[in-house]
């Protein structure tokens, strides 16, 4: 599938265009590339993502990583960067977009479309400016938009399938693992109260 043949599925799957889209898109195909795959099938990929935004859903559609089979792991550090590796071997691609603040013109019209206050005429000027980022971000060299690392990546284990146990204050079930004891009741993380001095 060509480049824009996947950016238009992306959006399908995402549910509109964004220049957030576009980075993670960009990301994952690059990546796939340097290390000579296609998209996951199951598990054989692992992508690690350090942002929560839309990049995110990017990397799933084109990398086929995704957090219900545990090979999609979130950082949160607030950054557009995406590392894709190999399970079987550990080798690993980081990009790491540069140069994304906007001008002060893009701000201004940003918080007005974003706010409600923009004219038809901002809503368009904005809309051209969003598209111009993301032809940008999708198909300028490489070197101009990222920084592309190959590195070795300390992989996670699989994901593994635990029991179920009853909360005994909820009444909801919860990963095994992810019980605490509290007043001599087994309960989940959603109602444990962490006691802390500190």
């Amino acid at each position: 599938m060509e480049l824009q043949a996947k950016w238009d599925e992306a959006i399908k799957f995402h549910g509109h265009s964004c220049p957030g889209l576009a980075l993670g898109v960009r990301a994952s195909i690059i990546a796939l590339e340097k290390l000579g795959v296609s998209r996951a099938e199951d598990e054989e990929l692992i992508a690690i993502v350090e942002t929560d935004a839309c990049g995110v859903d990017g990397v799933q559609f084109i990398v086929g990583c995704t957090l219900g089979k545990g090979n999609l792991v979130f950082k949160d550090y607030g950054k557009q960067v995406y590392t894709i590796a190999r399970r079987r071997d550990g080798k690993g691609v980081r990009v790491a977009f540069n140069n994304l603040s906007s001008n002060e013109e893009q701000k201004k019209l940003g918080t007005k479309v974003f706010g409600g206050t923009a004219t038809q005429e901002e809503k368009q000027q904005f809309k051209e400016l969003q598209e111009k980022r993301i032809k940008d971000i999708l198909f300028q060299p490489e070197e101009e938009v990222c920084k592309v690392q190959m590195m070795d990546v300390k992989l996670p284990g699989k994901a593994r399938i635990f029991s179920s146990i009853l909360c005994e204050e909820c009444g909801e079930y919860f990963m095994e693992p992810r019980g605490r004891m509290q007043y001599g009741k087994i309960v989940c993380l959603s109602c444990f109260q962490d006691y802390s001095r500190q």
